[in-house]
């Protein structure tokens, strides 16, 4: 059966075109799709009932599978899809007060980057997502967004697995984001824990896409214990890289310091991470540790917070703390996948295993 969310306009005017119709009935089909994003055929209401029983029986809209969602009091959706070889992968709808509706989607089943506090490093590395893959999980947000009057407005690729470690999939899906979707290039981010040649390729595209780096410490050693592509790419590597993000794309750049108790939240660790960045065009996002059950870590107390984003302010580096969403459900990368997986393995899941 055809996926359309597989075809750009020329294709679907092709398969139109193959049945008979024209090329004016191809795009009320693109606009149903991509501007009024119907979720049926039958809502398609001015093509005639012979073209929407044939796309009906000859087409579908997206191959994701839900296998589970969870929707948190704060409005956080996740949801966890199977695809076509049985691979899952996590996506997360975050709604904000500012009307703010940003996805959080995945471009890998699995993640090769063994990160030691991620579930989904936790994991391994099962294999890369198509770019259709890739977007669809936003598209399926978007869609029921549209059902209540409402727009995607962001999308971050930092869900489960690295982009860059997918950079061609996780690109002709940033492409068809814009493209498709509408989505600005200012309002899509792709995260990275450091693939410095895959940063410089980024940077060389040409695009505002917005860049994060997942940093968490301020020297290699540290890094390398909770980061292992650390030992590959050092830090002195990673920031000539995004320096060189910055003058060739002349955006700020920003970082994601997980923030863990004890252990890299301290004044110590703000001091070193101010004379790491002091001078570089960029931004940190602090973000208190959400617990798995592979990492033994907790979460930043606030006021130890404070004192971390205040010492990087007299360094001259803004810091903003992102507040956890999800908390009360499986929302940290990777988390509801290992969840639903012990579920149906007949094992019970204890509390300890959920997010605090």
């Amino acid at each position: 059966m055809i996926d359309l969310y597989t075809f750009n306009k020329q294709a679907l005017e092709k398969l139109i075109a193959e049945w008979g119709d024209s090329r004016f009935r191809a795009d009320q089909i693109w606009n149903w799709l991509y501007e009024h994003r119907v979720s049926t055929f039958a809502g398609m209401t001015n093509l005639p009932s012979g073209l929407r029983q044939r796309l009906e029986a000859e087409t579908r809209l997206g191959s994701l599978e839900l296998e589970d969602e969870q929707a948190s009091h704060d409005g956080t959706v996740k949801r966890l899809y199977r695809l076509h070889d049985g691979q899952f992968v996590e996506a997360v709808l975050m709604e904000y007060d500012d009307d703010r509706r940003t996805a959080c989607i995945s471009t890998q089943a699995g993640c090769a980057m063994g990160c030691v506090f991620c579930a989904t490093g936790q994991m391994g590395f099962a294999r890369n997502l198509t770019a259709d893959e890739i977007f669809e999980q936003a598209m399926l947000y978007a869609r029921d967004l549209a059902a209540r009057g409402e727009r995607l407005s962001n999308v971050v690729l930092m869900g489960m697995g690295e982009p860059f470690h997918n950079y061609e999939g996780s690109m002709a899906a940033v492409r068809r984001l814009m493209s498709d979707l509408g989505l600005g290039a200012r309002h899509i981010t792709v995260s990275t824990v450091g693939l410095v040649p895959m940063i410089r390729q980024f940077a060389d595209e040409g695009l505002q896409v917005k860049l994060a780096i997942s940093l968490h410490a301020a020297t290699d050693e540290e890094r390398s214990a909770l980061l292992p592509i650390n030992r590959k790419y050092p830090l002195e590597e990673l920031l000539a890289a995004c320096r060189y993000y910055t003058q060739k794309s002349g955006r700020r750049i920003s970082f994601e310091w997980t923030l863990i108790q004890g252990e890299n939240d301290t004044p110590e660790q703000a001091e070193k991470l101010g004379q790491l960045l002091r001078g570089l065009n960029c931004h940190v996002n602090v973000i208190p540790l959400n617990p798995t059950t592979g990492y033994g870590g907790h979460p930043s107390a606030q006021g130890r917070i404070q004192t971390f984003v205040d010492i990087l302010g007299e360094y001259g580096i803004p810091a903003t703390v992102r507040i956890r969403r999800g908390i009360d459900i499986d929302a940290g990368c990777g988390q509801l996948k290992a969840t639903v997986l012990k579920r149906r393995s007949g094992r019970a899941v204890s509390d300890d295993t959920l997010p605090e």
